[in-house]
């Protein structure tokens, strides 16, 4: 997966975590994917990317929703 491919694909993810998540502000969610996002820096094999992101910010949006 190129760079490019994996911001669509991240982009996607903060898309389907709005849907998912409508009562959390748009930019929290999208700080919290660019979080998770950071966190896999480094990582050599990008193909699963943004799957890992999207995992972990679901998660942690589930946490704050429950809160």
């Amino acid at each position: 997966m190129d760079t490019e491919d994996e911001r669509r694909a991240v982009e996607g993810v903060v898309e389907r975590l709005a849907t998912r998540f409508p009562e959390q502000p748009f930019d929290r969610i999208s700080a919290v994917v660019e979080q998770e996002l950071r966190g896999l820096d480094g990582t050599p094999i990008r193909d699963f990317v943004p799957i890992l992101v999207e995992r972990q910010a679901r998660e942690r949006l589930g946490h704050l929703v429950h809160r």
